[in-house]
């Protein structure tokens, strides 16, 4: 594994002077030439499936599959031109969205749906009923992800019909999918069903130039993988039996929680995912090897053993059996890492990890993480630049504060032995102070070094705070459009100097 510095930056965190509200996948790019700037040849995003109305977190998307509309660039859509852009936004519209220092989402998403909704009606009289080449390429995306795309759009169309209400709540034709009933919504609401395939089609359409053109200008593109859908998603409904929603996920109590957590989400149904070869998440693995060079798998130890919650339970691990579950962790990881193909896999191993786990993640080949102030021996921190090759070294994660933040909340012992091991004064401050954590960062033993966007710009905002609810979550936005941090000469120094001391550890570009 080579040597090199990726950067966290959320798709929704991203800015252009082009946007509208959000970061789009034609930002991508520009994004990329950016961070290249200060050494990195590596973006991470964070998960960009499609969310629901009134969710904000990438964490908890109706779909494994489709990807998120909000994200598409309007501007790039063939069927608008800018005489119809105009007509359906106003310079107020998109200038209170701009301008906001974080993701308005409802506006955003109403903004876009508006627009999508015009493009397709569109398409539809041009293209579709004219069976023009246009409307082939979109019978040949259609035909080409219908193993997914079936269902999602179906979903997505009753999801509307009631009134956006959850498919648990559905009546119970439309709930348990009784198969002469979707005949019947699929013949009433063919355009309907049409409108959603259309959207993920510009959708996918756009992703793909735009990883093709982030690789070109030499970097990759990593992913998120999260480790479960949410009970309300298209694939618990389409695939019911290959989950179980009696029982919830969530972790144990340990010394980040002592009550543990109950997420509310659905647990895999193994035994009826086994029935038939891991199919569902075989084919999980291989969509999201189509989207990203290498993308991490979130919770990797509940592919070994969950954690599952009953009202009134404290909970308990299943299997319960430590033999059985790392014969199942082996089995699934095994079946993952074959269907992403040449994509890497990096296992998110954060928390109380049984060492038989890190054993298989060791033996195929999956670096786990080292978070910089987690990381303890006997005599204290551990020094980064003993970790092995076979890992992902970072200051912080997207649940916690940037170290630019997190330095001043280190208990003062803390900071001390972090300078003694980085050979800085823990009383140094600024750009010095930042510029010495993200050297020590750079030098340690991992391959790939993560920094956040924050990180990289001296910026102490945080991403989420797990357990509340802010409309500050999930909403960060870089502070000024890319084009304008590029043409600022005091923020291009600084990332030619952390450009220099990635170099200077032996971190390529």
């Amino acid at each position: 594994m080579s040597r090199i510095v990726g950067a966290v930056v959320p798709l929704f965190s991203i800015r252009s002077r082009s946007d509208w509200g959000i970061g789009q996948f034609s930002d991508l790019a520009l994004c990329a030439r950016w961070l290249q700037s200060a050494g990195c040849s590596m973006l991470q995003l964070l998960p960009t499936y499609t969310l629901a109305g009134g969710e904000r977190s990438p964490y908890g998307a109706c779909t494994a599959f489709g990807l998120d509309p909000v994200y598409v660039t309007i501007d790039a859509i063939a069927d608008l031109d800018a005489n119809e852009i105009a007509k359906l936004v106003s310079g107020d519209q998109l200038a209170r969205v701009r301008n906001s220092s974080v993701v308005l989402y409802d506006d955003v998403r109403n903004l876009k749906a508006h627009a999508i909704g015009r493009a397709f009606e569109l398409f539809y009289e041009r293209e579709w009923l004219r069976s023009t080449p246009r409307a082939g390429e979109l019978r040949a995306f259609i035909a080409r992800e219908s193993a997914w795309l079936d269902d999602y759009a179906l979903y997505m169309a009753l999801r509307e019909i009631h009134e956006r209400a959850g498919w648990q709540s559905w009546p119970a034709k439309d709930r348990d999918r009784d198969a002469q009933e979707m005949r019947r919504v699929e013949e009433l609401h063919s355009k309907r069903l049409l409108a959603v395939k259309y959207a993920q089609w510009i959708a996918f359409d756009q992703w793909a130039k735009a990883r093709i053109e982030v690789n070109r200008i030499g970097v990759e593109l990593m992913g998120d993988l999260p480790f479960i859908v949410g009970a309300e998603s298209a694939d618990v409904w389409s695939h019911p039996r290959e989950f179980e929603r009696e029982t919830s996920l969530g972790v144990p109590p340990d010394g980040f929680d002592p009550n543990g957590q109950d997420w509310g989400l659905p647990s895999y149904n193994w035994r009826a995912m086994d029935a038939n070869g891991l199919e569902w998440l075989r084919d999980r693995t291989a969509h999201a090897a189509r989207l990203y060079d290498r993308f991490r798998l979130d919770h990797v130890v509940g592919y070994f053993r969950m954690w599952l919650c009953r009202q009134g339970e404290c909970g308990r691990f299943e299997p319960g059996d430590e033999s059985a579950q790392n014969d199942r962790g082996r089995n699934v990881l095994g079946a993952m890492k074959e269907a992403a193909g040449k994509s890497e896999l990096i296992a998110e191993d954060l928390g109380v990890i049984p060492q038989f786990v890190r054993d298989a993640m060791n033996e195929f080949g999956m670096p786990g993480y080292r978070v910089l102030p987690w990381e303890r021996d006997a005599h204290g921190l551990r020094d980064p630049r003993q970790f092995p090759a076979l890992s992902v070294a970072t200051w912080s994660t997207h649940d916690t504060p940037p170290i630019t933040a997190w330095w001043g909340d280190l208990q003062p012992y803390e900071r001390e032995e972090f300078a003694r091991i980085g050979g800085f004064s823990p009383d140094i401050a600024g750009e010095a102070r930042d510029n010495a954590l993200l050297s020590l960062l750079f030098q340690s033993g991992s391959s790939l070094a993560l920094v956040q966007a924050q990180e990289l710009l001296g910026e102490k905002t945080r991403i989420n705070t797990p357990g509340t609810v802010s409309d500050n979550n999930w909403a960060y936005r870089l502070p000024e459009p890319i084009e304008s941090l590029m043409a600022d000469k005091a923020r291009s120094g600084r990332f030619e100097q952390i450009a220099a001391l990635a170099r200077a550890a032996y971190r390529s570009q």
